[in-house]
């Protein structure tokens, strides 16, 4: 279905809750390192329940790694500075969608390297700084299924 990247993620739950989120849609889960847990850490587990076993995860030292590794016809690193709302991308299978860390988002040399496609972006409202990861990662993940028929489901 769709390729969900984390570049560096900082906070366990938030990747525990898309383990969960990528088995029950169907996609594939890499992460880039370093992370900012321990993937024994406790609140990994309980945020990903019983679907850690379940879960096709893949692990990166760098961000070049994974694009060697998917070699991606298409390549959404998303971020609130970007310059296409989130619905207007048409996805397609095969999409790889990247999503930055909690505290900083991802970085420039992530967000302008040579195989991103586009920087989308999710509408929040006057006042709002962010979005949680996960949260973040769920709205688009269901959206690009969606326009897919929910493929599999």
């Amino acid at each position: 279905m769709f390729h969900v990247v984390l570049h560096e993620p900082e906070i366990a739950p938030n990747t525990g809750n898309l383990m969960r989120l990528t088995v029950n849609t169907g996609c594939r889960l890499h992460l880039v390192h370093p992370l900012g847990f321990s993937l024994d850490d406790a609140r990994l587990r309980r945020a990903g329940l019983d679907y850690r076993e379940y879960a096709d995860v893949s692990h990166y030292e760098t961000f070049d790694a994974v694009v060697d590794a998917l070699r991606p016809v298409r390549l959404f690193a998303f971020t609130q500075h970007g310059e296409v709302r989130y619905t207007d991308v048409a996805y397609r299978a095969g999409d790889v969608l990247v999503f930055g860390k909690e505290s900083v988002g991802l970085p420039d040399g992530v967000l302008h390297h040579e195989a991103v496609t586009a920087r989308p972006f999710i509408p929040i409202a006057p006042g709002g700084r962010s979005l949680n990861l996960a949260n973040a990662a769920a709205i688009v993940v269901y959206e690009a299924w969606r326009q897919l028929g929910f493929a599999g489901a």
